[in-house]
């Protein structure tokens, strides 16, 4: 079974802790890490891009000169598409972007994800995570106590309103709750540093 230090703030090791196997050790799976990150994306898209087809815009009503004798190219209406401030054939309409994938390819994303960060030692784990009031000053000498210098995802096992205002101001770093992690944020960031206790969540949910 894998193994992973865990430290505590102060970024002393204070033990190790096994990692499942089948998640942290696994192949990881590119094509679904891409089909889950577009799949996120997508779903993220506001889809409220419009343009007017030609019975929607206005004017155009008359014939702008007689078909033959003026030298010029046949015209029937200035809201031609052919013409400034014309129809838009074929353009954007309001639409849905989202959709999904299969629950189990889903779990497959995201444990590949979670491999990929162990495997390429960017996984940190904390004995706990809690601070007295929120300061970003104690998120900094985290950071630094870790020798964490680069983009960094912070997991806890449930909301905490004071790490997440800690990090807040601080550009790179994203807090969030065991039960919202996802794909495109893990790779996103850098490194990952999650709680024991978010681990052993992760590793209940995605073992079976």
């Amino acid at each position: 079974m894998p193994k992973v230090p865990v430290y505590n703030m102060q970024g002393d090791m204070v033990g190790e802790m096994e990692l499942h196997e089948d998640i942290f050790a696994g192949e990881i799976n590119r094509y679904v890490l891409h089909q889950a990150v577009v799949m996120q994306l997508a779903g993220a898209r506001r889809g409220t891009a419009s343009t007017k087809g030609w019975a929607e815009v206005r004017g155009g009503g008359r014939k702008p000169w007689r078909q033959k004798g003026t030298g010029r190219a046949r015209a029937g209406s200035i809201r031609s598409p052919l013409w400034r401030g014309g129809a838009v054939i074929f353009g954007p309409k309001p639409r849905d972007y989202s959709f999904t994938l299969p629950k189990k390819v889903r779990r497959l994303a995201l444990r590949s994800a979670l491999a990929s960060k162990f495997q390429a030692g960017d996984l940190i784990v904390l004995d706990q995570l809690q601070f007295p009031r929120p300061k970003t000053k104690d998120m900094v000498a985290l950071l630094k106590a870790l020798e964490v210098d680069r983009k960094a995802l912070v997991v806890t096992a449930s909301r905490d309103p004071v790490v997440e205002l800690s990090a807040r101001n601080l550009p790179g770093i994203t807090c969030l709750p065991v039960e919202r992690i996802n794909v495109y944020d893990l790779l996103a960031h850098d490194k990952l540093i999650a709680t024991r206790e978010a681990i052993e969540r992760l590793q209940e949910v995605l073992a079976g």
